[in-house]
């Protein structure tokens, strides 16, 4: 891993951070949808890391035709 492709993943969660912070603090929504959209985002964040990180494969994409 190379400090390029570190900084790129902190920088990603902060930015995922602040619109989960925004979510949860600015947008007055019930607070069901919040809790589902929070999990949403976690397991989004956490599936997304394993995959960066080789962890998990990533699923190959075939183009029909």
């Amino acid at each position: 891993m190379t400090i390029a492709f570190l900084v790129q993943l902190i920088v990603i969660l902060v930015v995922l951070g602040l619109v989960l912070y925004l979510v949860e603090n600015v947008i007055p929504i019930d607070a069901t949808i919040k809790m589902v959209i929070r999990v949403i985002v976690i397991l989004a964040i956490v599936l997304w890391l394993l995959s960066m990180l080789g962890l998990i494969p990533t699923p190959i994409v075939r183009s029909a035709g």
